[in-house]
């Protein structure tokens, strides 16, 4: 015989009086199977880590952390850049929340063709997509890391032979005002360092690189403040971080370089 269902307290919903308001509460690193829609038209299922807050009212003791999975289980493998406002939304409401955040992070694969032999390989970047929202207005910011060759100016002009280069990593941070293909930030930067990479080379390949990027020098100042131009001349960017950090090959630290612009406040 089922016994009878009792009320249970809900202590999250007691009142709380040291009337401090909480910025974000919610839950981190929490990981969800997603599918994102590639360029190509084809889906890509990988993995992602979310982060989801909340802001919480001076007089709430606690937020209904429950809720943040169920709403990640409610549209599983649908995430898109779409649904990923919907759930903001969703999120918002279902928690009674004046203002919300949600991060996904995530690996994102770009079949690449070597330059010489055409082998074909995958090339792998991390993506987070940034969700805002205060009241009923989301906005979605795209992040990007695009790993990329450098070689120095300064070691080329002043070497005899040769010149030392560096593994970079280039992150884009950017406010859209449309729709915009993760790939496309991906070949922005690309086109900017001194090299691209590629997950496989053959041997005229590899010469191919070396000599590409030999012939095509970037400090770290060059290739933030190139990307950057790029970013100013297109419309659909709304704002922009543009980071570079490259890892020096002499050196036991890295260089870096930052360029922040919101163009809607100009």
């Amino acid at each position: 015989m089922n016994q009878p269902v009792t009320q249970m307290p809900d202590v999250q919903n007691s009142v709380d009086t040291r009337r401090l308001a909480i910025d974000k509460v919610g839950i981190k690193d929490i990981k969800y199977p997603v599918r994102v829609k590639d360029r190509s038209g084809r889906e890509q299922h990988t993995i992602a880590n979310f982060n989801m807050y909340v802001n919480l009212p001076h007089d709430f003791k606690g937020t209904h952390m429950s809720r943040f999975v169920e709403i990640l289980n409610e549209h599983e493998y649908e995430i898109t850049v779409e649904s990923f406002k919907q759930m903001l939304v969703e999120m918002n409401k279902r928690l009674e929340a004046e203002s919300g955040h949600i991060e996904m992070i995530f690996n994102y694969f770009v079949r690449k063709t070597a330059p010489i032999s055409g082998v074909k390989s995958l090339l792998d970047y991390e993506v987070t997509f940034i969700g805002e929202i205060t009241g009923e207005t989301p906005s979605i910011t795209v992040k990007v890391v695009v790993p990329a060759t450098s070689l120095c100016p300064c070691s080329k002009k002043i070497s005899d032979y040769g010149a030392h280069n560096q593994r970079s990593h280039v992150t884009i941070t950017a406010k859209t005002n449309g729709f915009l293909w993760i790939e496309d930030l991906i070949d922005l930067v690309e086109k900017e360092a001194s090299c691209e990479l590629y997950g496989l080379l053959k041997r005229p390949d590899e010469k191919y690189v070396t000599e590409h990027a030999y012939n095509n020098p970037k400090f770290v100042e060059d290739i933030v403040r190139d990307i950057a131009a790029k970013l100013n001349q297109d419309d659909r960017i709304a704002g922009y971080i543009v980071e570079s950090e490259n890892f020096e090959s002499i050196h036991n630290h890295s260089a870096y370089a930052m360029i922040e612009n919101d163009k809607q406040l100009k």
